[in-house]
């Protein structure tokens, strides 16, 4: 005959103070703050053409008419694969070639490094508003706006190379150490293998934080892209949406139907990737 054990002692509760209670209610506050945006423009979006002015924020009979209408009548589809692409390949670029300019600054001596990494840390200061002149002078002088690659290449073109990526990727590569770099040079591997098959792999953290950021940013960004885009096939999702916005006129169903949907990617990639978010900027501000 076995003896039962003894039930473990219960840890007290400890009692809720005045700032636990406060700091709950203030985070609460926020939440219902930040969301309820997003609630009444989904909720918008199910309503029917009587229901937009009532008072009443639920749906009384959720439709989808709205999303019909913004898939089949009008080039949604064609903005969500245009900023698809400008984002997905801008992310590429930004990932190769900040990361290789972080490496070389980070791990390599040479006349100027010091002055080169401020020179383009320097350019973090300057508002985006300054610098949209001389790209649209550049891309004019390229004529890349004449031709279906080139207009792709004119919306990628400012986000191509990331200032913050360098200054990212020559932060973590700073901390990777030199004499396994060496171990590597001494058994013949060359640089290329040494920056793609051990720095790279040691530094993944920071790639993943970083095409986050780059994506998220190139998903969203709509000043350049209205500025420089002249035919209506070759629009984004934020400037196809926003001039739809007025071509709509006050059809507000379908207006909170197509930001509902220009939605949905960001909100996926917050959900699945908030670690990396968060970690990224955590450990941004360790390094150094």
């Amino acid at each position: 005959m076995t003896v039962a054990e003894p039930a473990a002692p219960r840890r007290p509760r400890r009692p809720l103070d005045v700032k636990t209670v406060l700091a709950y209610v203030v985070l609460s506050v926020g939440i219902v703050i930040t969301l309820f945006p997003f609630m009444w423009m989904l909720l918008t979006s199910l309503k029917g053409f009587q229901e937009l002015f009532n008072l009443a924020i639920l749906p009384t009979a959720p439709t989808l008419d709205n999303y019909h209408q913004v898939l089949t009548g009008t080039k949604f589809s064609v903005w969500f694969g245009n900023s698809l692409l400008v984002a997905g390949i801008t992310t590429l670029s930004v990932l190769f070639f900040d990361s290789m300019a972080g490496y070389a600054l980070a791990k390599f001596q040479f006349p100027g490094k010091n002055l080169i990494f401020i020179l383009i840390l320097s350019t973090l200061m300057i508002p985006t508003e300054m610098l949209v002149i001389p790209w649209y002078v550049g891309v004019s002088d390229l004529r890349l706006t004449s031709s279906v690659p080139g207009a792709y290449l004119a919306i990628m073109f400012p986000g191509l190379m990331s200032a913050f990526g360098v200054f990212l990727m020559r932060q973590f590569f700073e901390g990777l150490p030199d004499d396994l770099l060496e171990a590597a040079r001494i058994d013949g591997m060359n640089e290329f293998g040494i920056f793609t098959r051990i720095a790279l792999p040691l530094v993944s953290p920071a790639l993943a934080s970083l095409a986050i950021f780059t994506f998220l940013g190139n998903w969203n960004a709509f000043l350049w892209p209205l500025i420089v885009i002249q035919q209506p096939q070759y629009r984004t999702l934020p400037v196809g949406t926003a001039l739809f916005n007025g071509e709509a006129g006050t059809q507000w169903g379908l207006i909170m139907a197509a930001s509902s949907l220009a939605v949905i990617p960001v909100l996926l990639v917050f959900a699945f990737f908030q670690r990396q978010i968060i970690d990224g900027i955590v450990l941004t501000g360790m390094k150094g």
